[in-house]
């Protein structure tokens, strides 16, 4: 049986659906550490990255650290044997040279990735009991039917049918179906001969943003509209921006069109299986979604 925290996010409510005969009890806040009877723990329950930065610091550590200390110890103390809990690619670094692995060091910029960072240095500062298993997943961006990410709202913007005018810059970043991540979590769930340990998880294929705006178009049954306008001119658009409040600045052109790929070999090795969903049918399922 399973004990689950953060069962009101997209990722707990995803599990919920895929696992709802064999969960045993539910957090919404992994506020109550009683999991006595249960097999699995599942610890979802986070603050999730604040985009509009409206969050205190505070708050990333009483939840993504405190909590996850507390879910853990309880953990120890019972007789359940798996604790699975999510991490985030941004402990390691919030910008990427070439690709994440977990040996890349640990620079996180953010309350966010230091929190993230904190909890993981907890759990693996203690001696994991025989018998019990123990996995950190450190996802890139989730995406999914029911998602409204970052990713609703590029989708908003070429519905409008307004050109993509960063068409000339070629970016690779990562990404994660909820599809690939209910299997391995299935995977680590249901077998022994897993290593505990840390895992990157992303889907195989990195894409462009061009890329996504052409899985956008496909879901709606229309071609994409791309401006390959020079990168000078637009960097130099970019630069006045910075002077005179532009919507295009450069902080915000390097967000649009940096890469962030994340590997996700030490994952595929352990399972012995390949991902069950491609990059681009996962993206392609996740736009269909934001037509309804």
């Amino acid at each position: 049986m399973i004990y689950l925290t953060g069962s009101s996010g997209f990722v707990g409510s995803s599990f919920l659906n895929h696992f709802k005969n064999e969960i045993t009890h539910v957090s919404s806040r992994g506020k109550e550490s009683n999991i006595d009877g249960a097999e699995v723990v599942i610890h979802l329950a986070g603050k999730a990255h604040d985009l509009k930065n409206t969050s205190s610091s505070q708050e990333y550590y009483d939840v993504n650290t405190e909590l996850t200390k507390k879910v853990y110890d309880a953990f120890l103390a019972s007789e359940a044997n798996v604790f699975i809990t999510l991490s985030s690619v941004k402990a390691v670094a919030d910008d990427v040279e070439g690709i994440l692995t977990e040996d890349h060091g640990l620079i996180p910029i953010t309350h966010y990735g230091k929190s993230k960072l904190l909890a993981e240095q907890y759990i693996f500062s203690k001696e994991i009991p025989e018998g019990k298993r123990v996995y950190v997943l450190r996802p890139c961006m989730i995406h999914g039917p029911g998602n409204k990410g970052n990713l609703n709202l590029l989708y908003k913007l070429v519905s409008k049918n307004i050109p993509w005018p960063l068409g000339a810059f070629e970016n690779k970043r990562s990404f994660c179906s909820i599809d690939n991540l209910m299997f391995i979590l299935k995977e680590l769930i249901e077998r022994e001969d897993i290593p505990s340990g840390i895992y990157n998880v992303s889907d195989d294929e990195p894409l462009s943003t061009n890329d996504l705006i052409g899985l956008i178009a496909q879901s709606q049954n229309r071609n994409p509209k791309l401006w390959n306008i020079s990168k000078k001119f637009i960097e130099g658009v970019a630069s006045i921006g910075d002077k005179l409040r532009f919507p295009l600045n450069k902080e915000r052109l390097q967000k649009l069109t940096s890469s962030y790929v994340v590997s996700n070999a030490k994952i595929k090795a352990a399972i012995g299986k390949p991902l069950p969903v491609s990059s681009r049918e996962g993206l392609l399922k996740t736009f269909k979604s934001f037509n309804n």
